[in-house]
């Protein structure tokens, strides 16, 4: 049963991520991908609410699907990935240092963030 759950949650994931890129396309905000830094940023905040909550609000069964399921389909690893070789390939080091450490110290602390909830 835990595979379908998170199956479902995946699912959900990734059309609440093809939602959020067509309200924000990358490069629309001077060629910096704010959707996706959204994306990855908000996926980890929810990763780390939803570990502090399994037990307390959250039963333990959900948990592959919220943690694995909704923000693994939600977030955007890959998309990370590709628009920071595009910024390098392209020259763009000022937007590729700021891409790459907003989304890995905002990251970190948005994890941090949400296991406090």
């Amino acid at each position: 049963m835990q595979f379908f759950y998170v199956f479902i949650g995946g699912g959900v994931g990734s059309v609440l991520r093809f939602f959020l890129g067509k309200m924000m396309p990358a490069g629309s905000f001077c060629g910096f991908p704010v959707g996706t830094l959204i994306a990855n940023l908000l996926g980890c905040f929810l990763i780390g609410l939803f570990n502090a909550s399994v037990g307390k609000h959250i039963p333990q069964d959900l948990k592959p699907m919220l943690t694995v399921g909704l923000c693994g389909g939600f977030t955007t690893m890959s998309t990370f990935c590709n628009e920071s070789l595009s910024m390098l390939n392209s020259g763009q080091w000022f937007l590729l240092a700021l891409y790459l450490s907003a989304t890995i110290a905002g990251g970190l602390f948005m994890v941090y963030l949400g296991g406090k909830f």
